[in-house]
């Protein structure tokens, strides 16, 4: 029998705001202001390598789970979809802990950049940790893509946001200040936390658990208050970049 092993190269890495992989939505659509940018490492990065692709509106991308322990899949997993109390077939889930670390995701296509050397796709709202390996980018079909009528097991909604949020009056002051250089940063962090990041099993736990999530340059610190609804509170967020330069 033949090697069917195969190497793969990445052709780009992906920046984003996402700094963990506690922090991303579980799908790009989630968070509008979750925004990324593919910059294309040598030797792909030539222009003519993007020859025709603004003419695309959105990209399928192909990616590694960089951040997930290797060697360490089951044949079962427990989607965050289903409560995480639920096991489904690895292959009718899309769980980050597979045979093969690899994920797909669709993304806008807002820009093309070639400049100074460089390629840079810039893309709309996007599902992946900040630094991540792109092995391919193929265009997306919309006649051979998009089938309205596709039964989608127990994902086949949108789901809704989680948790309402609020901010403590120290964490308004605090994005109103980032807000001068970071439009919506208010909405963007908001929407991230109202999608309840929290593994499945945490729901349950105390409310006094403080939790933090890595944002652009920023350390969030938020907290579920004790309200009826699900409720999340924003506490503070501190600048960390400025903090290592101290």
């Amino acid at each position: 029998m033949s090697d069917l092993s195969l190497q793969l190269h990445p052709i780009g890495l992906i920046h984003t705001p996402y700094k963990e992989k506690f922090s991303v939505p579980r799908q790009p659509d989630l968070v509008q202001d979750g925004t990324g940018i593919i910059e294309l490492l040598p030797p792909y990065n030539q222009a003519e390598a993007v020859r025709g692709l603004a003419q695309f509106s959105h990209l399928w991308l192909i990616f590694q789970f960089d951040k997930v322990p290797t060697g360490k899949w089951r044949p079962t997993v427990r989607p965050p979809r289903l409560g995480g109390n639920q096991r489904v077939g690895v292959f009718a889930s899309r769980s980050t802990h597979r045979p093969n670390p690899l994920g797909l995701s669709k993304v806008e296509l807002r820009r093309v950049e070639c400049q100074n050397g460089k390629v840079r796709l810039h893309l709309g709202a996007v599902d992946l940790v900040d630094g991540t390996p792109i092995f391919d980018i193929k265009p997306y079909l919309a006649y051979a893509d998009s089938e309205p009528l596709a039964q989608s097991g127990f994902a086949q909604q949108k789901p809704l946001p989680k948790l309402k949020v609020t901010l403590s009056e120290i964490a308004q002051q605090q994005c109103q200040k980032i807000e001068e250089k970071r439009p919506h940063f208010t909405r963007f962090v908001s929407d991230v936390i109202a999608q309840d990041p929290r593994p499945a099993y945490q729901h349950k736990q105390q409310q006094t658990r403080i939790y933090g999530i890595r944002l652009h340059e920023f350390n969030i610190r938020w907290q579920m208050e004790t309200t009826e609804e699900q409720q999340a509170r924003i506490l503070d967020i501190e600048e960390v970049e400025k903090k290592k330069c101290d």
